[in-house]
Order: structure tokens, then sequence, then C-alpha cells
């Protein structure tokens, strides 16, 4: 049986072919776990499901985190001061949270991908920057630095990946203990992190399922991602 990825999905207010409104999660994060030997899994975000959480996660074998709206600063200890903060959804907060938790607890594999990458950090008790006050990493193309002996860099083959689709207006803050910064673009904005005392939990800024389907690269960090299940 191929290893079982946990998906966390989104609220939604349409889609096609459904009656209601929906739950939804990005189609290229399931075609990049597929590609990669998984089958990928979508857990609603409902309030009711967060207490059986750590009983779902002992039942999968791996999560990623997407991207989406930000994490509500009450979540690491802040008020709201940005104006640019969008898509904050209770619901997101509290499910994403304690996937984190518990896979974290139970050293469950974990991709950690945007808004993961901060779901992650905050989970920690790290904090955030609210908005990074530039444009230079909203629909566009970084190239971040990697250590050479990261996780990320093992996967992706290189240190120096060349086309990372970047969409986030904030970055890591204060980098939660546990956590280990792996990766920064030439602005000095975390990219890459990892948890060195879990199996394989990594955290990326930029967006691999974006080109995961053309970039060898990119697709990597899903193949090792489930690799290590």
């Amino acid at each position: 049986m191929n290893p079982l990825v946990l998906i966390v999905g989104r609220m939604a207010t349409e889609a096609k072919g459904v009656r209601g409104e929906p739950f939804a999660a990005g189609r290229r994060y399931f075609h990049a776990v597929a590609r990669a030997g998984g089958t990928p899994l979508m857990l609603p975000p409902i309030l009711s499901l967060v207490d059986g959480v750590p009983d779902l996660l002992r039942r999968v074998d791996a999560v990623v985190l997407h991207g989406g709206g930000d994490v509500d600063p009450r979540h690491y200890g802040q008020e709201a001061t940005a104006e640019q903060l969008y898509g904050i959804v209770a619901e997101h907060d509290e499910v994403e949270l304690a996937v984190v938790r518990a896979a974290v607890d139970l050293d469950v594999p974990m991709l950690a991908i945007c808004r993961g990458m901060q779901v992650l950090n905050v989970a920690l008790c790290g904090t955030l920057v609210q908005h990074i006050g530039s444009d230079d990493h909203w629909m566009q193309f970084t190239t971040p630095t990697l250590d050479t002996d990261s996780l990320a860099a093992k996967a992706m083959g290189t240190d120096a990946p060349g086309a990372c689709h970047c969409v986030h207006h904030q970055s890591l803050d204060r980098v939660a203990e546990g956590l280990t910064v792996t990766g920064r673009t030439a602005d000095g904005i975390v990219h890459a992190a990892e948890m060195r005392s879990a199996r394989w939990i990594v955290a990326t800024q930029w967006h691999p399922e974006d080109s995961a389907d053309t970039d060898p690269q990119q697709q990597g960090l899903f193949d090792h991602l489930v690799h290590h299940t």
C-alpha cells in the first residue's frame, strides 16, 4: 500500500460539480504527492475534529502543510498591526496547529510549505513578521541559498535552487526553539528550515508544488518526504 500523506484542506466558497460550499486544497499538492508514490488524503478544517488529530496522525505516514492566508497574530502573542494581513480563518489555524503539534510529538514526516512553514514556527512558539514591507517575494521567483548539509539541499540535489516561486508577504521572525534555519534569500529572509531532532520535518517559504511537475529539484522535496515514511 502506498504511504498515506495527509493534506489539511481549506474552507472554500465555491466549486463546480458539488452541492453547497466545499472544502478544498490545490491539486498541485496532490499530484506532487502522487508522483512521489504517496496517496494524498485531505483533512477538512472542522473544529470538532481537533481532539482526534493525534489518533489520525497515528494512521497516516506523512503530512503536507500548504500555502494560504495569514495566521492570526494572537497565536504568536501579538495584536494585528499590519493592514496587509489577509485570509485569517480560525478553523484553519486551530486544525493546522493541532496537526503540527501532533506530527512533532509522533515524529511523523512533514513538508511545511509557505504558510505551512509559518504555522510550524508558531506551533513551536516562534513569531512572524506580519508584513515584510516589500513585494520582492510576492508572485516572484527567488534563488535561496541552502546549507549544503540540509535536508532540503539533499532532497533537491543542490544548495542553490534556481527557480523557487514565492507568494508571501510574511516571514519568520523569532525562530522557534528546535527549528534550524537552513536557507535564506539574499535579503536575509528565512526560506528553509528543518527540525533536526525529527525523522524528516522540512519547511520551505517558497512553493515547490508550483513547478514540481517539470522541475526535479522541486519534486525532490515531495519524493524525500514520501521516502522517509
